[in-house]
């Protein structure tokens, strides 16, 4: 892995070189099914990016449920089951429907009330693009992976979690 001395000029370090060590911790990735072709690849780069920083593979737990709906719940159930940090994983893509924003308002609003009821950190993985092509540029594609990103927010509020309770 490249330290930031070694980025060429100009060139922005990769987002995790000024993340915490994720060694010791025990994180919980829970991913939906629904849009199983991105949120396969939000996964990807959520726990590639767990191990990079130190994550042990047997401290992290992949859970999968149905949809974004579920996250909610799932992430609760993490949160009282001793986890140090939660990735919460989804794509909820906008239809013909209002569908969309009910499903998409009540995955991100009852993960925010998960990690404030529970003081456990969420890092928010969600999606809610127009369409697929914005839904894989930002897992993966030309406008990088919001799994990656919402693993590394896990991973800094765990340490900030810590650093208070210390």
């Amino acid at each position: 892995m490249r330290t930031k001395s070694d980025a060429p000029s100009g060139e922005r370090p990769a987002p995790h070189e000024d993340a915490t060590e994720g060694a010791g911790r025990r994180i919980c990735v829970i991913v939906s099914r629904f849009n199983r072709r991105v949120t396969e690849r939000l996964l990807d780069g959520a726990a590639r990016t767990l191990i990079e920083c130190g994550v042990a593979e047997e401290d992290m737990d992949i859970v999968h449920v149905p949809g974004a709906w579920e996250l909610p719940l799932a992430a609760r159930e993490a949160a009282a089951g001793g986890y140090d940090a939660i990735v919460a994983l989804g794509c909820v893509i906008r239809g013909e429907t209002a569908h969309f924003e009910h499903v998409s308002r009540a995955a991100i609003d009852g993960l925010a009330r998960v990690q404030l009821d529970t003081g456990v950190p969420v890092g928010l993985g969600v999606l809610t693009p127009y369409h697929r092509d914005q839904a894989l540029a930002r897992a993966g594609g030309e406008l990088g992976n919001a799994g990656v990103e919402a693993a590394l927010a896990a991973l800094r509020m765990a340490d900030l979690r810590r650093q208070r309770n210390a």
